[in-house]
């Protein structure tokens, strides 16, 4: 009489715990991954936002400049004192423009999500229908 050989592979359960432990394991893997690129995504970001402010720096220092050369340049032919005067009323000209321009661009905005507001009631209209004819 021979004894049954202990079988060789392994059961469903021991199936079972091996899936659920590498599935968690790879799951961590996975976790460890986008943990490390989402750190080094943020550090690329704050240097790029650290450039483009600087960027921003060095632009407004080339415009007061800028200005300075417009005040210089109409010295030449004007009192400075008028060149500066010239050159500061258009400054506040050109700032009143932009600022009623900005003004009128905000107060035309909609801040309720109208699109979104009428996706939803159409959803809710769907299931109302749907609702309708499983009773039906």
């Amino acid at each position: 009489m021979s004894h049954p050989q202990p079988s060789s592979q392994p059961s469903p359960a021991e199936l079972i715990t091996r899936l659920s432990e590498q599935t968690s394991r790879l799951v961590r893997d996975e976790l460890k991954l986008a943990r490390a690129e989402m750190t080094a995504t943020a550090k690329q970001g704050g240097v790029g936002a650290g450039l483009l402010g600087a960027g921003g720096i060095l632009a407004a220092y080339g415009f007061a400049a800028l200005i300075a050369t417009a005040i210089i340049a109409l010295a030449l032919v004007l009192p400075a004192w008028a060149s500066a005067l010239i050159v500061t009323a258009v400054l506040f000209i050109a700032a009143a423009i932009a600022a009623l321009v900005g003004k009128k661009k905000v107060q035309d905005l909609s801040l309720t999500p109208e699109r979104t507001i009428e996706s939803v009631n159409e959803d809710i209209a769907e299931v109302k229908g749907q609702t309708h004819h499983d009773h039906a």
